[in-house]
């Protein structure tokens, strides 16, 4: 299994809303492990608006853990 995840420690906020965005992801492909079922089910999501503002929910609890381990980048 690739190690993704080296450090929750961005440099910048941008930075580690990347990071979010790549944990939501690594998250649902741990959970639905067949590529092929996710693709087929995108075009579920993909227009679904409350499937979107979920998702949008994970990344930004994931920004939320990162920018505290940041301590919210004030140097």
């Amino acid at each position: 299994m690739e190690n993704y995840l080296t450090s929750l420690i961005t440099e910048t906020p941008f930075q580690g809303r990347q990071l979010a965005i790549t944990l939501a992801r690594k998250s649902i492909a741990e959970i639905q492990t067949d590529p092929e079922t996710r693709k087929k089910l995108r075009s579920d999501y993909a227009t679904d608006t409350q499937q979107l503002i979920a998702s949008a929910q994970i990344i930004a609890l994931e920004f939320q853990t990162i920018a505290a381990a940041n301590d919210y980048w004030r140097k």
